[in-house]
């Protein structure tokens, strides 16, 4: 494999894998009663909602999972992030 793609593609692998820490935190802050000036659910919230934000507007928009009690989008772009990053990662 070409080094320059190679390259490129490694650091792909490694934005998604903060990406997917910077989500799982975000999960884990929910559970908790945080003030929402919180400067690291601040920063995970930046991190995360642009891949989450299309996903739960796709969702708005067809009428799925509104009265479901989790973040179906959430879940559903996490997922979305682990198998681009798999994929990403056998073609290593």
């Amino acid at each position: 494999m070409n080094i320059a793609l190679q390259l490129i593609a490694n650091t792909a692998v490694a934005l998604l894998s903060v990406l997917e820490i910077c989500m799982l935190v975000r999960a884990v802050l929910s559970w908790f009663p945080i003030q929402d000036d919180n400067p690291i659910l601040s920063f995970v919230c930046m991190v995360t909602e642009p891949v989450v934000a299309p996903i739960r507007a796709l969702f708005d928009h067809f009428g799925w999972f509104q009265n479901f009690p989790l973040d179906v989008s959430f879940f559903v772009a996490f997922m979305l992030i682990s198998m681009l990053g798999g994929v990403l990662g056998v073609m290593l």
